[in-house]
């Protein structure tokens, strides 16, 4: 089976961070975040990799150096231009083939359980879903009194796509070749209910889009909060 890891983004909100490297090759807890998501994925036996690129996609060229690094196949597919990422997933189609293939946001560090997404009847896509994490600290009351507090807890009746998907070939035909899979292909699916939802709670899971993400992370790694 193939990953694709869709790292083509331009990471505006970690200026200046991003102005000399992508995103994904940003450090946290001393890797960098693709380096994180490669091993990851290796370590449920995927070794077969499609990477897009677009901003300063050369250094993710010479960074990952046909994967010897990782002991993996890597092939790293350039858009002159950004595709958005359901653009970025059907201009791999040639190099994907027919099988079921994973795919994940380039700026995701989680050690979700990849494999528990399987596809049953005439599902063509499974969708990791995380419950809502608070951006607030909850304030706990018993009539008027505090009692306690609770810092950024997890909204368990509120579920959030967690960016990361095993996708049938299927995908291909229902995917634009400029714009979101999120505002095509997923409606499309899951009006005629074959887009399945895999729930996945108490795992770690963060999305490295901002400034606060990236030190929240970098602290989380380097303390052993996530492995």
């Amino acid at each position: 089976m193939k990953a694709l890891i869709l790292a083509g983004g331009f990471g505006k909100r970690l200026r200046p961070l991003t102005d000399e490297r992508p995103k994904p090759l940003l450090v946290v807890g001393g890797k960098t975040i693709l380096d994180w998501q490669i091993e990851w994925l290796k370590s449920y036996g995927i070794t077969s990799f499609v990477i897009t690129s677009s901003h300063l996609s050369h250094k993710i060229v010479e960074h990952l150096e046909g994967g010897e690094k990782h002991g993996v196949d890597v092939k790293i597919v350039v858009e002159e231009k950004p595709l958005g990422k359901g653009g970025a997933i059907r201009n791999c189609r040639d190099i994907i083939g027919d099988d079921d293939f994973v795919v994940t946001n380039g700026d995701v560090i989680t050690n979700l359980e990849i494999g528990r997404l399987k596809l049953e009847g005439n599902e063509v896509a499974a969708m990791a879903i995380i419950p809502l994490r608070s951006s607030y600290g909850i304030v706990k009351l018993r009539d008027s009194k505090v009692v306690g507090f609770e810092e950024k807890p997890l909204i368990r009746d509120h579920w959030v796509n967690a960016g990361a998907y095993l996708l049938t070939k299927e995908i291909f035909g229902m995917l634009p070749e400029k714009g979101e899979i999120e505002d095509t292909a997923f409606p499309e699916l899951a009006s005629s209910g074959r887009l399945r939802a895999v729930k996945f709670e108490d795992r770690y899971w963060r999305s490295v889009d901002s400034m606060k993400d990236y030190e929240e992370v970098d602290s989380d790694l380097k303390n052993g909060r996530v492995y």
